[in-house]
């Protein structure tokens, strides 16, 4: 104002050199891509004594403007612990609405707490029925803690949700500078930010300071090629996990099938996919009366080649690929939503 008031040539030009940059600012806001914002809460929203909103996160990154046009919608505000399956129906609704709505906005970016990100990211690679990308980000420390890694991860992720060269990708976590694929990637580390890998097949790419740089993408069924739909489910059957260790012997098994009746078990196996022989025994008997049993790796890298000799003549018995046991889970407990069949679960877990 006060620029508007001195009648010389110079203020003109100042005033001429400020409208127009501020009309630039205006058509450039305007250019920028649409991201939606989802926040569930986590350590990236955590501060010692309080989780703060999704609108308060973005406001103390007002580098994230510079990206994108964003909309923030908290979904919940809770740690990552306390994340399950109601939480996942929620945000894939709430996702798959927010892309029916709205043909213009180029991705969606869920802040999420450490623990559970990948697994929520797992479910929704799975349900979500659009090509356009999702893209789940967490942090290892505190929000305004000394060098905290939540702000750095969620403008990262903000830029790859942007990008054009995300969509097809199917549902990505980024953090710490690297994008993995919800179906390969594991927290690893407790504490460090350097936590998410993808140990079996590597990260898809990565955000640099210049750009958004992509060297792979992943062949398994994902999103808007995926055969499940979760839009009307209420609740998800119950798949539980047992592991096995030297010693563990059946109890765990017949324990559970006493008190939980779960529609499936997941194996943390011994890494070539066995567990104890007393442990198999009621696992045996389990799938006999309809239990389907998924043997996964407890180590987390390499496949379970074809079901065990031993197992072959059993019903309901499958092989969990190279999934994590949290991952096998998930999709087992997708699969049963539509699928009774082990021959067709065994069929679902080589695609995705």
């Amino acid at each position: 104002m006060t620029v508007l008031s001195v009648p010389n040539r110079g203020s003109r030009f100042l005033m001429v050199v400020l409208v127009s940059l501020f009309c630039g600012s205006i058509t450039r806001s305007q250019e920028l891509p649409r991201v939606r914002i989802l926040s569930t809460g986590g350590t990236i929203a955590h501060l010692p004594d309080r989780y703060i909103s999704g609108e308060q996160l973005v406001q103390d990154i007002p580098q994230l403007a510079e990206h994108a046009q964003l909309e923030v919608e908290e979904v919940a505000r809770i740690p990552s612990s306390e994340v399950g399956p109601q939480l996942w129906l929620k945000l894939a609704k709430r996702v798959n609405e927010v892309y029916a709505e709205d043909s213009k906005a180029a991705g969606i970016v869920i802040t999420h707490g450490s623990n559970t990100v990948t697994e929520t990211a797992y479910f929704l690679n799975l349900t979500v029925k659009d090509s356009r990308p999702v893209v789940l980000t967490a942090a290892q420390r505190l929000h305004g803690s000394l060098s905290a890694d939540g702000p750095q991860s969620f403008l990262d992720a903000v830029r790859v949700a942007a990008h054009p060269s995300a969509r097809g990708r199917g549902v990505l976590v980024v953090a710490n500078g690297e994008i993995n694929a919800a179906r390969d990637v594991t927290k690893t580390i407790t504490n460090r930010p350097e936590t998410y890998e993808s140990r079996d097949l590597g990260s898809l790419g990565y955000v640099d300071r210049d750009r958004v740089v992509f060297y792979r993408s992943t062949d398994s069924k994902h999103t808007h090629r995926s055969e499940f739909e979760v839009s009307s489910i209420q609740q998800l059957p119950r798949v539980d996990i047992v592991y096995a260790a030297a010693g563990i012997d059946g109890e765990i098994v017949k324990g559970l099938l006493a008190t939980a009746s779960p529609k499936g078990i997941v194996v943390a196996g011994f890494p070539t996919g066995e567990a104890h022989p007393a442990m198999d025994a009621e696992l045996a008997k389990a799938s006999a009366k309809g239990v389907f049993v998924v043997i996964t790796n407890r180590g987390g890298v390499g496949r379970v080649m074809d079901i065990h000799p031993r197992y072959r003549s059993r019903p309901n018995w499958i092989s969990g690929d190279n999934l994590t046991p949290q991952k096998a889970r998930i999709l087992l407990m997708v699969a049963l939503t539509r699928i009774q069949s082990g021959s067709d679960l065994q069929r679902v877990f080589q695609e995705y």
